[in-house]
């Protein structure tokens, strides 16, 4: 099977590192939408109209599928975006849903949801947990994680904007969705500043379990083809890829 991935920047890379791992696809054709990142601050029409032209550049591939890696994406432009595809068309918000729903029996418990300011606003991930009889949800905007991923930064800014986040939390998560797929690249930081060790959900594991619940995979394929390609500067992309892929 191949598949596309599209995200806004980078992000996405963290899912495809799942997808690997899994060893699902024959081929995975990634995009990043580089020259307009971010999206998460950006309104629901741009995001519908960046969404359907990803659609359009995967055509030139013959693809199975495309698994829309980014959270802001997936809550605003996936129905049109399925629309105008040839194939199935699947996001990270429902895939984090369901995953959510597998790790967490007791609809009771606490839920903190960090994602973009897009995404937190769609109230996608409310919306699903709710019809899941989940109740105790805290969503949480937190867009300075990204480029603090993306810059690499650590140590002092990262403790200081964790603590600029969460200080003010009523609650002690019990569980907590990492609605932006940069966020997996700092999720030890992100659970270790709660002293409760809460359960993480991450958007690559959380595809990797959707697709297996919902398509049949038959067999595994040990060498996947990457093909990387960016709307600005893709040989940063791809130095990326190489960094985050296979070197950590």
């Amino acid at each position: 099977m191949k598949v596309g991935v599209f995200d806004s920047g980078v992000g996405g890379l963290t899912v495809v590192k799942s997808l690997l791992e899994h060893q699902l696809f024959e081929q995975i054709i990634y995009f990043g939408d580089t020259a307009r990142v971010p999206y998460g601050s950006k309104d629901k029409n741009t995001i519908i109209r960046y969404g359907i032209e990803a659609v359009e550049f995967f055509k030139n591939f013959d693809l199975d599928l495309i698994i829309v890696a980014c959270n802001s994406v997936s809550a605003y432009a996936l129905e049109e975006m399925q629309e105008s595809a040839s194939c199935p068309v699947v996001g990270v918000v429902e895939a984090g849903v369901l995953a959510t729903r597998n790790a967490l029996k007791d609809t009771s418990k606490h839920i903190l949801i960090l994602g973009t300011k897009a995404t937190i606003a769609s109230k996608a991930y409310e919306d699903g947990l709710r019809v899941l009889e989940y109740n105790n949800l805290t969503p949480l905007a937190t867009p300075l994680f990204v480029p603090i991923v993306e810059e690499d930064i650590s140590d002092g800014v990262l403790d200081a904007t964790l603590h600029h986040y969460f200080h003010t939390l009523t609650h002690t998560p019990d569980a907590i969705i990492l609605g932006c797929t940069h966020f997996p690249l700092i999720a030890h930081a992100i659970q270790k500043y709660f002293p409760n060790n809460p359960t993480l959900i991450h958007s690559g594991d959380a595809i990797v379990q959707y697709l297996q619940e919902q398509f049949s995979f038959t067999r595994k394929f040990d060498n996947t083809q990457t093909q990387f390609f960016a709307s600005e500067n893709p040989d940063a992309l791809k130095l990326t890829a190489k960094r985050w892929l296979y070197e950590n």
